[in-house]
């Protein structure tokens, strides 16, 4: 409690300060957050409190416990409690590390953690909202979040706005999950979709459902820091280096870009690639990089600082995003590094499916391929270095698109509209 108060009386201070008017109060649930300062899970969502914070929100976060982090803390500004769902703490393994999703994927037998997940969250989403503290509860992903968002919220009386990122609409899929999707998109107050993807595959399990917003996550419009040494270190003579950003799993297609490098060998001599992210597959993608006598050319630099993404992308010539369908039908319902991508001013090359398309438009900010198609990424590789006109039309349409419509300003505005707008609802 006292953790609370703490945070609380900061928030408030902060008000007394100069920043804007309190809003109102949210309560964000995800299993998506940071378990700790810097660590590797992607922060979009502590992004989303911070940005709400500062334009006169007072924000609060609920997600699931892990090994090493703590149960109260001010993470970014943010007040953040994590809650337990099994017993010892060691074994919860359900969530972090790539993602539940990924997690279920790679050991099903993480399945048994589920029931003990769902309870454990719902218990303590009720006992925050029934404290009276929040005016209004968001859910980020539909399962669990949006189920149990909407047993606690609608028990309790309070607004509840349920986020549908897209991984868990395209995936977890059948009829006994999809009553449960079903359940919470009817039962949430209003529904937030981050692409035409996600909207579709939301209007395909509850077709009447009204109140969809589509609000797609910003990405930081910070400029890049210094980039000199990384051009030295990762590109080899004039050839473009390429670069990937994110989890190194086999959904992210990190495979078609190594097998892509070694098709452009012949035409470009120098070409190299830099894989920034770290994840379960990376030994794979090593051997593979070493299979096809490529190794000297592909780097993989583990996990870097979030903030210092924009540099890499900056240092590197051409993007390259080759997202597949997953086994279990996830796709790329949105793609962040895309956006970040595009902003940081280099030609984004990426895969024909889920929501990449609202963002990279073919020929107009970016090219697309179709996915496990390394041929089709190694042409579209050589038309952007050997095109200089068609690079520079690529690159400029690309960050005017995402200053326009895709950064954290924009996403957080459209959000706190929305949450404005369910709190005169709810008092009415």
């Amino acid at each position: 409690m006292a953790d609370r108060d703490t945070a609380h009386a900061g928030q408030v201070r902060r008000r007394a300060a100069g920043a804007p008017a309190v809003r109102g109060s949210v309560l964000i649930v995800t299993s998506n957050f940071p378990r700790w300062e810097g660590d590797t899970t992607t922060p979009f969502v502590l992004h989303l409190a911070q940005d709400l914070l500062a334009i006169g929100w007072q924000v609060g976060v609920l997600a699931p416990h892990a090994p090493g982090c703590r149960r109260r803390e001010i993470l970014g500004g943010i007040e953040v409690e994590r809650f337990r769902y099994f017993w010892p703490s060691i074994l919860q393994t359900l969530c972090y590390q790539g993602g539940a999703l990924v997690n279920l994927r790679k050991r099903p037998s993480k399945a048994l953690q589920v029931p003990a997940f769902v309870l454990a969250e719902w218990l303590a989403l009720r006992q925050r909202l029934a404290s009276g503290q929040y005016d209004l509860l968001n859910s980020h992903w539909i399962l669990p979040q949006g189920f149990t968002g909407a047993l606690a919220a609608g028990s309790l009386g309070v607004p509840h706005v349920a986020t549908i990122h897209g991984g868990d609409v395209f995936a977890l899929r059948g009829r006994v999950l999809n009553a449960f999707k079903r359940f919470a998109l009817q039962r949430a107050d209003a529904v937030t979709v981050n692409s035409g993807a996600t909207a579709a595959a939301v209007a395909e399990i509850a077709p009447d459902l009204a109140g969809v917003h589509r609000i797609p996550m910003g990405v930081s419009n910070t400029a890049p820091g210094p980039k000199a040494n990384l051009r030295r270190t990762y590109r080899r003579g004039t050839a473009p280096c390429l670069i990937f950003v994110g989890r190194v799993v086999e959904e992210k297609g990190v495979a078609d870009l190594i097998r892509a490098v070694a098709l452009l060998a012949p035409d470009l001599p120098d070409v190299s690639a830099a894989i920034v992210g770290e994840g379960p597959d990376r030994p794979a993608m090593e051997h593979l990089a070493q299979d096809l006598g490529v190794a000297e050319r592909v780097t993989f630099t583990g996990w870097v600082e979030p903030s210092d993404v924009p540099a890499y992308l900056a240092a590197a010539d051409i993007f390259v995003g080759p997202s597949r369908t997953a086994s279990d039908g996830w796709v790329e319902a949105q793609g962040l590094t895309f956006l970040e991508a595009m902003l940081a001013g280099i030609p984004v090359i990426a895969t024909r499916i889920g929501g990449i398309v609202d963002s990279v438009r073919h020929e107009e900010t970016g090219l697309l391929v179709e996915e496990a198609a390394p041929e089709e990424i190694a042409e579209a590789v050589k038309r952007i270095a050997w095109d200089s006109e068609l690079a520079a039309h690529l690159r400029r349409n690309g960050e005017s698109l995402v200053r326009r419509q895709f950064t954290r300003e924009v996403s957080a505005k459209a959000f706190s509209e929305l949450f404005s707008k369910q709190l005169r609802c709810n008092r009415r």
